[in-house]
């Protein structure tokens, strides 16, 4: 019994990621390393701070690899990835922005 589900894992295994490795399929494999890079970036500089911290590469590569995984979905067609995406990528680039605000106000006050 272990063997055939052993035999039936491995089938699937090669029937998702070799039998239909394509152009999307790498696309897709390199968005999510993007996006999970995030909190790697997220979790060595909460550790060299000692204390939590969001550094803005957070917010680049959550918008990087958020963009690619939501091309990825409206290649593929696949309806939760685009509405899931989509949303997420309008909130990684407002915080983008308002950190971008946050610095140029910060800047404005040591000028003054």
């Amino acid at each position: 019994m272990l063997i055939q589900y052993g035999q039936a894992l491995g089938d699937y295994m090669y029937d998702v990621f070799v039998a239909k490795f394509d152009f999307w399929l790498a696309f897709g494999l390199v968005a999510q390393l993007l996006f999970t890079a995030r909190f790697l970036v997220q979790w060595i500089s909460s550790e060299r701070a000692g204390k939590s911290v969001v550094p803005m590469a957070f917010w680049f590569f959550s918008m990087g690899g958020g963009l690619m995984t939501l091309i990825y979905g409206i290649a593929k067609r696949e309806p939760v990835i685009i509405l899931g995406q989509g949303l997420a990528t309008i909130i990684y680039i407002r915080n983008i922005m308002l950190i971008i605000k946050s610095h140029a106000k910060g800047s404005e006050s040591l000028s003054n």
